[in-house]
């Protein structure tokens, strides 16, 4: 199991193979539909943080959590260098709490990088940080492998994990965006159930 110090240690070594360089373009997509807005919304497991620059660019108030201290500050610097904000903070998420919860949260990456044994801790937490009606939009990825990071995200066992007692399914459209490796992800907008 990888351990929280250890995402520290593949950014100082350059070991970030799931970083493309740029945003999105799932991220771009959902903007272009109309269906992410501006609003106060928060990117847990940001890395280096581009989709955060491109919401800071379209006015939404963003919150970015990340427990490596090295992306929080490259984001930094591209935030500074386009003369942007956003809230940054360095911290296990499992273990933080916003003072108010958001509008919207964007999961790219965080549930795939984390094992399977912490999924349901980790909808606990995304639930809790949404407003009633506050709105997910998840990616989850499609390894067909069966060990990670990142973790296969199979969408019958995500429809268990995110259940229908606490999470409304709406399928955007499944991503034509391919990683180097042939990974891909399926798209989907939950709206969290009071």
């Amino acid at each position: 199991m990888t351990s929280d110090n250890d995402w520290e240690q593949r950014y100082q070594a350059g070991q970030t193979g799931w970083d493309r360089g740029e945003t999105s373009a799932n991220l771009l997509h959902w903007i272009e539909l109309g269906l992410l807005e501006p609003c106060r919304i928060l990117i847990p497991g940001c890395g280096n943080g581009y989709e955060v620059v491109t919401l800071a660019e379209h006015g939404f108030d963003v919150v970015a959590i990340d427990i490596a201290p090295s992306p929080l500050d490259n984001l930094q610097a591209m935030l500074a260098t386009r003369n942007l904000q956003a809230e940054l903070i360095q911290a296990d998420f499992f273990t933080w709490q916003p003072e108010q919860p958001f509008n919207a949260i964007y999961e790219q990456t965080s549930l795939c990088a984390l094992h399977p044994e912490r999924w349901a801790a980790y909808e606990k937490c995304l639930y809790s940080w949404l407003k009633n009606e506050g709105l997910l939009f998840a990616q989850f990825m499609q390894t067909e492998q069966e060990n990670g990071p990142p973790f296969h995200c199979e969408i019958e066992e995500m429809s268990a994990l995110f259940s229908s007692e606490k999470w409304q399914w709406s399928e955007q459209y499944e991503t034509q965006v391919r990683h180097y490796s042939g990974k891909h992800e399926k798209l989907y907008c939950l709206e969290k159930q009071s």
